[in-house]
Order: structure tokens, then sequence, then C-alpha cells
């Protein structure tokens, strides 16, 4: 008979694996001769930490907790693999969403249930924009797998799937493992689902199992080999020549690439088209950064009534568009007021190609499609000879007066300056959507926003992900009071980790966005002495400076000094703005945005 609370050490693991597949892996071949290892090296957490550096992963986030501070013993003695501590799981998870968005892939490791379910909303957001995040979690010892027992860190109830079924509608590939026999296959299916699906994976690792040695692990893993997805070759050449005759045929056809094309890793082949068929092509909001915008024959970004000036005009006047990897929700569509017709349309998608109102093909790759066009279109540029015409240079923000308050559109003028190939910018949900949808990016540039899932916030995290994942480039952040209030604590492990990023904090008293889209008491916000919070955060302890602005003079000298003496240093400049001073984009879309919320519900 059990004994409350009694450790019954004889009792042995449950062998039930407890994953949920979700489609299958791919293999990995053994490619490269194996090197015998030593049993110190042959455990299951230095394989796991050999896997993660094997993918690209040269950094992990973390925050740590019982169940997993073993594996993270093991990951640490991973010699080229970097342990980043976190302040909180929220923002381990959307540091390694940034991290993905530059490596091709990221990893958090977390504690059993209060890390989990902390981290999963950040998760949630990796999954939506297509990003493949490793979300690892040590999970309950095995001997209380089948017990009536009750552990910290749950709800009170004896059933520990809590967890793991939370994560199942997030991931694309659930491991949990709790049985040494079938780890190694359980961990390397997961990360290579993990890679070839482009979406993220949950992995719970017993928090006795990170140590203990197996024959699996006992040699020297080979680098994953991914095998390849292929079109489907005659499908592929029915849907080139069905789209081939459905543009050739247009008068002024144009190309609008979205967000997806990252995950079908087919930006270079959507340039590759353009360049051959002469078309001007346009991106939508969240494919920024993803095309080059110093194309001669790119006309900025198309985002209905918020689009760049004579960007819209030319697309929505088109007789053909081709779409490639388009997202179309309420936001990209500005509350569902895009003035486009499916029976001119081409949609393609990573793995399909609808035409019109038909007919559509499956089981075609993106890549192949693009290219294997390009060989097919007749040469027209009539849309861009049309655009060309019609197009007016940028106005330029009328000049400030001395000591004049700083306004919005000044900021971003001088935003514009900093950027090079050598920076790359983060936007926050918010007005900075579209402020820095605005920036014309040079060569090189990065640029990266959260469009989809747009969880307030997620900018801190990733920029700290993101500028630990693309050194030396500097990351420029933009970011709103009421966003930097959800997770501003992660400043404190940017200045740790010695990162140089220019935060422009905008003060402006609240959310400003949701005040367009229907305002309120809530929208207000506690003002915070930003600068102090992060001189107290700092410490004296690393590099940091920070400055406060409410004018162009001191915007200017605040900018050379963080491009200048203190470029090493993380700056941190607040910038006072009026409370209404937003972009003109935003207050277009916000009223649609608020129609489109506001529909009655429709007659039952």
């Amino acid at each position: 008979m059990d004994s409350i609370g009694s450790l019954d050490s004889t009792k042995p693991a449950n062998n039930d694996v407890g994953n949920v597949p979700n489609g299958t892996a791919s293999a990995i071949k053994n490619s490269l001769p194996a090197t015998a290892i030593t049993s110190t090296e042959a455990t299951l957490g230095r394989h796991l930490a050999r896997r993660l550096v094997q993918v690209g992963v040269t950094d992990v986030f973390s925050v740590p907790g019982d169940f997993n501070l073993t594996l993270l013993d093991h990951l640490i003695a991973e010699p080229k693999l970097t342990n980043i501590g976190c302040c909180n799981e929220l923002n381990a998870g959307y540091a390694a969403d940034g991290y993905a968005r530059c490596r091709g892939v990221g990893a958090c490791v977390v504690t059993f249930t209060v890390g989990g379910l902390s981290v999963i909303n950040a998760i949630a957001g990796a999954y939506s924009e297509n990003l493949p995040v490793i979300c690892i979690v040590g999970g309950p010892n095995t001997n209380d797998f089948g017990t009536n027992r009750i552990l910290h860190h749950t709800i009170g109830l004896p059933d520990f799937s809590q967890e793991l079924r939370c994560f199942q509608t997030v991931t694309c590939y659930q491991a949990v493992v709790n049985n040494i026999e079938d780890a190694h296959e359980m961990i390397d299916t997961a990360i290579s689902t993990c890679l070839k699906e482009s979406k993220p994976v949950y992995i719970s690792i017993s928090c006795n199992l990170p140590g203990i040695p197996h024959p699996t692990f006992s040699r020297e893993p080979v680098p994953f080999s991914l095998s390849p997805r292929l079109s489907n070759k005659l499908g592929l050449e029915a849907a080139v020549e069905a789209a081939a005759g459905f543009l050739n045929k247009a008068v002024k056809p144009v190309m609008v690439g979205g967000p997806k094309l990252r995950v079908a890793k087919a930006c270079e082949a959507f340039v590759d088209l353009a360049d051959a068929c002469g078309y001007p092509f346009a991106v939508m909001p969240s494919a920024k950064g993803l095309v080059p915008e110093y194309h001669p024959h790119f006309i900025g970004t198309f985002w209905g009534a918020v689009s760049t000036a004579f960007c819209a005009e030319i697309v929505e006047s088109a007789d053909a568009y081709l779409f490639a990897g388009p997202i179309f929700n309420d936001y990209s569509s500005v509350g569902y007021s895009l003035l486009l017709k499916k029976e001119k349309a081409i949609i393609v998608q990573p793995d399909r190609v609808v035409i019109s109102n038909g007919p559509a093909f499956g089981c075609i790759l993106m890549k192949d499609f693009l290219t294997a066009l390009a060989k097919r279109l007749e040469h027209n540029n009539t849309a861009y000879e049309n655009y060309a015409r019609i197009f007016v240079p940028d106005g330029k923000p009328l000049k400030a007066e001395p000591a004049e308050p700083l306004r919005v559109n000044i900021l971003f003028k001088h935003v514009q300056e900093m950027l090079s190939g050598e920076t790359a910018v983060i936007a926050e949900t918010g007005d900075s959507w579209f402020n820095c949808q605005k920036l014309k990016l040079p060569k090189g540039c990065g640029y990266e926003f959260q469009m989809q899932y747009g969880s307030i916030g997620w900018s801190v995290g990733a920029t700290l992900g993101y500028a630990q994942a693309v050194r030396p480039k500097r990351v420029i952040s933009c970011i709103g009071d009421g966003s930097f209030q959800v997770t501003a604590q992660d400043v404190s492990t940017m200045i740790r980790n010695e990162q140089n990023p220019i935060i422009f904090l905008i003060n402006n008293g609240g959310y400003t966005i949701e005040v367009e889209i229907h305002d309120g008491p809530y929208n207000v916000i506690k003002n915070w002495n930003y600068t102090a919070l992060i001189d107290a955060i700092h410490n004296g302890d690393g590099k940091c400076w920070t400055s406060k602005v409410t004018c162009e003079e001191e915007l200017i000298e605040a900018i050379q000094t963080a491009t200048g003496e203190k470029k090493d240093c993380l700056c941190f400049i607040e910038v006072i703005v009026h409370k209404d001073d937003t972009s003109k984009e935003l207050l277009e879309w916000g009223s649609r945005v608020c129609a489109a919320n506001s529909r009655p519900p429709n007659p039952q």
C-alpha cells in the first residue's frame, strides 16, 4: 500500500510516449562517419545540445525552474551553445521568435506548466508567423507518470497532460520524453519536423533523464540532412502553362509579395521573376524586408487604403495580379476593404497555386513555380510605366521651429537617416507599424514586425533574440510606451549580454493604436520615468546610456551620441510626443478596423 506523499523509487518509468505526431518527419541521413564520444557526453542532455548546435542554434533563451535545472547543466556544458537567461518566460519565447527570424530556427527552455503556460503566448505568435521555434520544457520525474500523485507547478490534479494539451494547438509536433529508450528518436523527430514544417515544436524532458547515458547517444550524431520536398512535375508544368496564359493576356499585370515568401524560401525567385517579366512589384505590410526595396521596379507597400502613395492605385487597377504567399486577414485587408477581384488574381501559396476562380494546382512548391514561370512570361512593363507617370516623390515633414515639441514624423525622418546595411529595424505593434512601414530600407538592412499575431510587447524580447543572432549589426527598435510596459524587464538581459541596440521609446501616454480603433479610459496608462527605470536596471553594471528628448535639437544630439561615442552601449532614447500625434495611416486604418469590428450580427 502506497503512503501519502511517499517516494516510490521502485516503480518503473511509464513507457507511454505521450507524443502527438503531425505528419511524418524527414529522415536523418548518416552521411558522415561516426566517432565515439565519452560517456559524460553521451547523455540525453548533451545529445539535445549537440542537435541544437547542428541545426544552427548557438544561443538558447531560458528561465530556470526546478524541473529544468539538470537539463540546463547539460546544455551549458556544450561549448558551442550559450545560455541566455531571461527575466520571464514570455520574453524568452519572444527572444526565440526574434532569433528564428534571423537564424532560421530558435529555441527556449522553461520549466513544467508554470513556465510552459507562460511561454505559450509567444509560441502561438511564432506559429502564426511560421517560425521554427523549439520549445523545451523540463518535465516531471519519470517515476511520477502513471501514479496518482499531485505535483507542484500543476493545477492540483494528478493529470500531468494539461501543458501538453495546451501546446497541441500551437505547435506542429509534441514529444513527451519520459523514457530514455526512445528519447533519441523523439528528439530527432521533433527537431526535424520543426524545420520541415517551419512551425514551433514542444519537447518535454523528464527532470531525471538529462544526465543518463544511452547507447544511442554514444556516437557523435551527424548533422541533420532533411529529405528535400519536390514539386509534382506534371502539376508544375500545368500550373505554369495556365498562369503564363493568364498573365500574358493581361495588359497591365502586377506582382505582390506576401509574408509566406519567407517560409517558402522563395524571396530570390520572386525577384528573379520580376526581373524577367518587367512587372512592377509591391509587398504586403507583413512581407516588408523580404524583398529588396532598392529594386527599380519596387513600388512600395500594398495595404489597401493605407498603402504607399500610388501603390494601391496601380495594384487595384491592374487587370491581373500575382500574389505570392499572401495572408489576407482583417488587419492586412484594412477591415476587409481591399478592392481586389478574385477573377483577376493568381494566388501562389508555399505548396499550392490557384488561378482566378479556378483551376487549382496542389503539391507545387512556390519557389519552383516562380522559377519556371519566369521562363514563360512575356516582358510587360506597362503597369510600371503607368506608375512612373503618376509618381510624385514623398513630401518632407514641415521644418520644426527651435525647441518646438517633437513630432513623430520628424522622429522617423531621422530614423530613416540612420539606416544602412549594418542596421536592422524592429517595429512594435502600434503606430510604429505604420511609421516604420514608410521607411525605405537600404541594401542589407533587416526589418521585422509581428503582424499576424500582433501581441503588444513582442518587440522587447524579439529585439533581445534578433540582436543576439544578428551581431555585429545594430538593431534599432521603435516601441510605444504601452507595449514597453508589458515586457520592459528584459532590457536587463540585453545589457547583461553586452548588446548595443538603439531603443526609441515613443511616449505618447497610452495605447494609441487602440485609441484609433475604439477610445476609452482604459487606453490611458500610468506614465513612467522610463529613462530612470532603465538607469535602475543598468545599476552601473554593463554598458547602457539613456536620454530623454522633447524637441528635434535634443533628438539630433541623442542620435549623434548613440551612433558615436556610445555606439558600443545599449542606447535608450525616450521620445516625448503629443498623445494625438499619429501617422495618417493609423487614423485611416483604425476607422476601417473599427467598422469591421462593429458589424452587427447577421440576422438569424
